[in-house]
């Protein structure tokens, strides 16, 4: 390994621990200090960002290239995301995993929809409905303890009726939850509308992501069972695009995505506000640049959750809901360093002074 790291200044370990100094040794950190010359890193320091709903291999038309899902990772790596927890994509990126200039990546797999219920070369499609518990425990297989649903979109054979629809039956997607956590994996779904919701919790799901039709009960219910809801703003911004895209043609379907749009920060602050456990994801891949992580922040901190947790949901505990070694003795030295305290200010988060990355300076 290369020369150890001396770091100083603001150590954050959690939401009420610090510590002045620490060291990266043998790409891993240490209270103790090394024998041999260490390297000054001086600011306050975080445990890698975690992006949680993050698409390396994923482009506008699918599966993109094994160079541009490289250039993807590096500009999410350089944006102080150093752990990917995957939410699908239509490339196989096990090797990224076997890079170690590549931020860590928890691979979720394929996404799993239907065809033409959802956007075309993304996901895995079923013709048969009854196949999902099957390709459920396949991808649970397959990935490292995380399957990806995708339980709504439009159904657009009601024509001026088509609205968001529920993807699987209740009782199918019960049995696939329950097969993919007989094969040792948890389930996070793609959900924008209220009635999917229900099936959801009924089937013992794991994680929801966009959440934009969530109702008080549900939201009340996903802080009880303490359900984390991921709430990709960046993405949800764009639902005012979709509904002028529908158009007459789907006015049922526009005017649901506009009236989720119009309340898109207070479905935020209402999750958070229940107690909702909140991560973070910045949706990359497809239409969203990866390295936005920092943006989705920003987004969050606006609708009104106070900074410091918004920070935290990426950081730390991010980590722990994964089971991923924050700053503590003996873990791999992944942190960033900034010049000012981003839990008092999110821009900060935008201008990374140092990303270390198993030890190394990036």
């Amino acid at each position: 390994m290369g020369q150890p790291l001396h770091l100083t200044g603001t150590i954050v370990v959690g939401d009420t621990a610090e510590i002045d100094e620490c060291w990266v040794v043998d790409g891993r950190l240490t209270l103790d200090e090394p024998a041999d010359p260490a390297r000054e890193v001086e600011g306050w320091v975080l445990s890698g960002l975690v992006d949680v709903h993050c698409h390396i291999g994923l482009g506008p038309g699918g599966a993109v290239s094994v160079e541009e899902a490289e250039v993807q990772a590096k500009a999410d790596r350089e944006a102080g995301t150093l752990l990917v927890r995957d939410a699908g994509s239509p490339q196989d990126t096990r090797w990224v995993q076997q890079r170690t200039d590549l931020p860590r990546l928890i691979r979720a797999g394929h996404h799993l929809a239907r065809p033409k219920r959802y956007l075309r070369h993304y996901g895995r499609e079923l013709d048969d409905v009854t196949r999902l518990p099957q390709a459920m425990a396949e991808e649970a297989a397959s990935g490292d303890g995380w399957v990806k649903i995708v339980a709504d979109w439009i159904d657009r054979s009601e024509g001026a009726d088509s609205d968001l629809r529920p993807l699987w039956p209740a009782d199918v997607l019960a049995e696939g939850v329950a097969a993919a956590h007989e094969a040792g994996a948890k389930v996070t779904a793609h959900a924008f509308s209220r009635e999917v919701v229900d099936d959801l919790l009924d089937a013992g799901i794991d994680g929801i992501e966009h959440g934009t039709g969530m109702t008080a009960d549900h939201i009340a219910e996903a802080a009880r069972r303490r359900i984390p809801v991921t709430p990709t703003l960046l993405q949800v911004d764009h639902f005012a695009g979709f509904a002028a895209q529908a158009g007459a043609k789907y006015p049922v379907y526009a005017r649901r995505m506009l009236a989720m749009h119009e309340r898109r920060h207070a479905q935020v602050r209402a999750f958070h506000e229940a107690g909702v456990p909140l991560l973070m994801g910045s949706d990359a891949g497809g239409t969203i640049a990866h390295g936005s992580l920092p943006a989705e922040l920003a987004e969050v901190v606006r609708a009104g959750v106070p900074v410091l947790d918004v920070v935290a949901a990426a950081s730390w505990r991010a980590r722990d809901l994964l089971g991923v070694p924050g700053i503590r003795e003996g873990a791999p030295a992944d942190v960033v360093v900034y010049a000012a305290d981003p839990r008092e200010d999110v821009a900060v988060l935008e201008r990374p002074q140092a990303v270390v990355l198993r030890g190394e300076l990036v």
